[in-house]
């Protein structure tokens, strides 16, 4: 029986080498954002800009502190729901670089749907804009970013029945066909 313990050790080690190999294939190479959409959470970068998305959530803005993102009148209709997306762009670079303004939700089936136009006066309200070097959306200092998302809000209404339809992406678009994609935790 001694005999055969180094045999089986052989084996089970070869087979532990071979496992560790195989799992280190594949997903080294996938670019999270571009190649395949990225976790809530993952700062990623996007023509200079870096966008991090740190929450979605169902917004009613008939509650506080929902009814501070959105104006009365906002409220979905029966068969609808509203979602805020809260997020950061900064631009980490040693130039100016414009924050994009064209953010999506596609769902499963191939629907999407374009964020709400939100008032300027709305201070938790995202407006792509030119960042100087180190200057983040939100400011710093400022009443979103000191909030409980710590983030700027896009605004999206959607079909009951279409959130159903998950995993939900939101798709941000920078010039020509660059883009990011993040898998949204609804």
């Amino acid at each position: 029986m001694p005999a055969r313990m180094p045999r089986r050790l052989l084996v089970v080690l070869c087979l532990a080498a071979l496992a560790a190999g195989v799992a280190a294939c594949g997903e080294a190479d996938v670019e999270q954002g571009v190649e395949e959409p990225a976790r809530e959470g993952l700062a990623l970068e996007l023509q200079g800009i870096e966008y991090n998305v740190f929450i979605t959530r169902e917004l009613n803005p008939r509650v506080t502190p929902d009814s501070a993102y959105v104006e009365a009148g906002t409220e979905p209709e029966q068969d609808e729901t509203l979602y805020g997306v809260f997020l950061q762009a900064c631009n980490r670079t040693d130039e100016t670089h414009e924050a994009v303004d064209e953010f999506k939700i596609v769902d499963n089936q191939g629907n999407d749907f374009e964020s709400e136009e939100l008032p300027d006066e709305n201070q938790f309200a995202y407006h792509g804009k030119e960042l100087l070097p180190d200057e983040c959306l939100p400011e710093t200092g400022s009443v979103a970013q000191l909030g409980p998302s710590a983030g700027l809000m896009l605004l999206f209404r959607l079909p009951l029945a279409n959130t159903e339809y998950r995993p939900l992406e939101l798709e941000i678009e920078g010039s020509g066909d660059e883009h990011l994609t993040y898998e949204l935790d609804i």
